[in-house]
């Protein structure tokens, strides 16, 4: 139970990705408050959490909402005292798949400005508690395409790239305070809502897109949420005390370099 005694906010709990690290977080032993815009999907989770013996709490709260954000956190304060762990995994509503010169500048700017607002406001929110504790971990989520160039990939690159470099600023800031800030980077999960959707939806078109993502990658597999948590909790944890200001890749390799010619190696 390395994450007895702390309290953490998720926002986006009700998403698959921000579940998985919540359920995490409640099993490493932290008071999890689940937030989201809609609250059926965020209680479920909490009821799940509650059933398996851990601490969990939903409530309505809209992760662009400035104000939402504040009042939410008063109430953290008021009911644990502490705000010791933030995590934003909210959807950025991403278009992919499409080459750039044929997207609208909608499409393209609308994850970035939502990646932005979200992770600052939550951020500095959090921030501005942990200040006055002298303590906290600030956390956030990326993906490949925030380390390398990654073809038809939308809007979803820069704003993973906006993600890092905002990560890496905000700790460079508070880290006199005692505060961590530290970027996941994920190669994507297969067994996330986004990619089971597609899959149903579309499976002749998005099975060979999982196909390369795989090939694309060192340990030619993806990483699962249950990945994606874990390292999550051991970076909220007192294990990773001097890890800040730097983005740790579970990419499984890919951001290492693409290793399109090696081939695969059979060992008899």
């Amino acid at each position: 139970m390395i994450l007895r005694n702390k309290n953490a906010i998720i926002y986006g709990a009700g998403g698959s990705m921000g579940g998985s690290v919540a359920r995490a977080l409640a099993s490493a032993g932290a008071n999890v408050f689940l937030t989201g815009h809609n609250l059926a999907p965020i209680r479920k989770v909490a009821h799940e959490i509650l059933a398996s013996g851990g601490q969990a709490e939903a409530n309505e709260v809209d992760a662009l909402d400035e104000k939402a954000i504040k009042e939410h956190i008063e109430m953290v304060i008021l009911k644990s005292r502490t705000v010791d762990i933030s995590f934003s995994a909210i959807d950025y509503r991403v278009v992919q798949n499409i080459p750039l010169v044929d997207m609208t500048s909608d499409d393209f700017v609308r994850p970035v400005n939502i990646a932005m607002r979200t992770h600052f406001l939550t951020a500095t929110a959090a921030a501005k508690v942990m200040m006055k504790q002298k303590s906290g971990v600030i956390l956030s989520l990326t993906a490949t395409p925030g380390g390398i160039g990654y073809p038809y990939t939308g809007g979803f690159a820069p704003a993973c790239c906006a993600i890092e470099c905002f990560s890496r600023n905000l700790a460079s800031e508070l880290g006199v305070y005692g505060i961590r800030v530290v970027n996941i980077r994920s190669a994507g999960s297969p067994d996330s809502k986004i990619f089971k959707d597609a899959l149903e939806s579309n499976p002749d078109e998005v099975k060979p897109i999982i196909t390369k993502m795989e090939a694309d990658t060192m340990l030619k597999q993806l990483p699962s949420m249950v990945d994606i948590a874990n390292v999550a909790v051991f970076l909220s944890s007192d294990m990773a005390c001097k890890i800040t200001g730097v983005t740790i890749d579970v990419t499984c390799g890919t951001t290492s370099g693409l290793n399109y010619k090696v081939p695969s190696v059979s060992l008899v």
